[in-house]
């Protein structure tokens, strides 16, 4: 299925949606289906788990909405599915005060399972900017973001990019939680 076909955005908006995507093995199976379908046993090999597993989360997923059967085959008799998203992107719903930030949990786990011996890029800056700085800097991210994923080939190695950019707690703030 041409990516050309899929809806823009997919907005979580239900419990069982935000259940579905919060779950790293299933954030681990959209990542395979960001850019081309594939059926249970591909997904299997490539996330690491048994076609049972994979099984499952894909039920999961396709129960959600979050992925759909794009495309059907006959083979040795058994009708073999294969899985795309629903959308080029998923759209999180803001989280509440003290709620886990789901996105950065997962690339947080995605980063230390990387291999160790890889090439990464992996930077911390603090800084002290203004309100328009911030804005400017969030919009060239996103860009940039954008360009390398309008870039992406399906052919090549997967490499992931995580950026966040945000106002840290008071210090006072921070502190008065952790006691």
């Amino acid at each position: 299925m041409p990516t050309d076909d899929l809806p823009e955005t997919f907005h979580v908006t239900t419990d069982e949606q935000l259940r579905a995507v919060s779950n790293l093995t299933r954030h681990r199976i959209m990542a395979v289906l960001r850019f081309e379908p594939a059926t249970i046993t591909q997904i299997a090999e490539r996330v690491g788990l048994a076609k049972g597993s994979s099984s499952y989360h894909v039920r999961l997923l396709e129960r959600a909405g979050l992925v759909k059967v794009v495309r059907t085959r006959k083979v040795r008799g058994v009708t073999e599915r294969y899985y795309a998203m629903a959308a080029r992107a998923i759209m999180l719903p803001e989280r509440g005060e003290g709620e886990p930030d789901v996105l950065m949990r997962h690339a947080v786990a995605d980063l230390e399972a990387a291999p160790v011996d890889g090439e990464r890029h992996v930077r911390m800056a603090h800084l002290r900017l203004t309100e328009e700085q911030f804005a400017e800097l969030g919009a060239r991210l996103q860009a940039l973001a954008d360009e390398y994923r309008a870039l992406s080939d399906p052919s090549l190695p997967d490499a992931s990019l995580v950026f966040a950019l945000f106002h840290p707690a008071r210090r006072g703030q921070a502190e008065g939680d952790a006691k």
